[in-house]
């Protein structure tokens, strides 16, 4: 985390000398960068992370803050360009040239379309809530580094894939109904550990007796927050993007929406 901050803000510093009149979009792209920076450290570092290991409400809060609140915010940096800015020339190049790879631009484009990417989100979501797998990743190890890495992974990928950029105004329609599909499966799982009178994860639910909590009230709450808070988050950015395709469509052109998007597709190029 201290590694990615450094990165950074030694790149956001270079592309500040260089941008001119563009410098309160810059600073506003590092305003969210550094929400999305907190708010990751809050999922990885704080003590809900270690409180997720024996509450399972708090295990399901760092997970949305990864998926839910760090994902976007980040995405709505566009961190790309300063991250790529703070590495040396050569490597600069080394990038840019990757994109001529064919394969792995074909993946790419495949993956970031906001069908794959809500597919992919959705199925980490639900694989990762099976009984079997959940409990697996309850221990410290690959299982668990992996379900943070998909959690989040796929987070970043499906918000990538739906905010809007410059001249993507007509996918906002797409991405209206990709939001409110995650919304209603993500609120169905959370509504299901919260009707659901047996325990899906009895070994992280352990400590719920300090905390007041029966184990099924433990559940309940976790639902809970999947359920609403994430949900919320989810629902209300496709009512925004809505709102701003109608707007769009209308002739009026929201500024603050455009340069958030146009700061996903930063032009990073040396």
């Amino acid at each position: 985390m201290a590694a990615i901050a450094s990165l950074y803000v030694v790149g956001a510093i270079r592309l500040w000398q260089r941008s001119g009149r563009a410098r309160a979009l810059r600073f506003r792209q590092a305003l969210l960068f550094a929400a999305g920076w907190v708010a990751l450290m809050a999922a990885l570092v704080s003590p809900i992370h270690a409180l997720g290991e024996r509450l399972f409400a708090a295990h399901m809060i760092e997970h949305e803050l990864l998926m839910a609140v760090a994902a976007p915010l980040l995405i709505a940096s566009g961190p790309a360009a300063p991250l790529i800015w703070a590495l040396p020339m050569r490597l600069r190049h080394t990038l840019r040239s990757a994109r001529h790879i064919r394969m792995l631009w074909a993946i790419w484009v495949f993956i970031s379309r906001p069908l794959a990417a809500t597919i992919l989100h959705g199925v980490a979501i639900w694989a990762w809530h099976v009984p079997a797998l959940f409990e697996a990743a309850l221990q410290q190890g690959l299982w668990h580094y992996a379900q943070h890495a998909s959690f989040f992974g796929t987070g970043l990928l499906f918000w990538l894939a739906l905010l809007p950029r410059p001249g993507g105004v007509h996918a906002c329609g797409s991405a209206v109904m990709h939001l409110f599909f995650t919304s209603l499966h993500t609120g169905l799982l959370g509504a299901l550990l919260v009707v659901s009178p047996q325990l899906w994860y009895p070994e992280n639910a352990i400590g719920s007796s300090f905390w007041g909590l029966s184990p099924l009230e433990d559940q309940q709450l976790a639902g809970l927050v999947m359920w609403i808070p994430a949900g919320l988050i989810y629902g209300g950015a496709a009512l925004i993007l809505a709102s701003f395709w109608i707007r769009t469509s209308g002739g009026q052109t929201p500024l603050r929406v455009i340069e958030i998007g146009a700061g996903v597709s930063t032009d990073v190029s040396p």
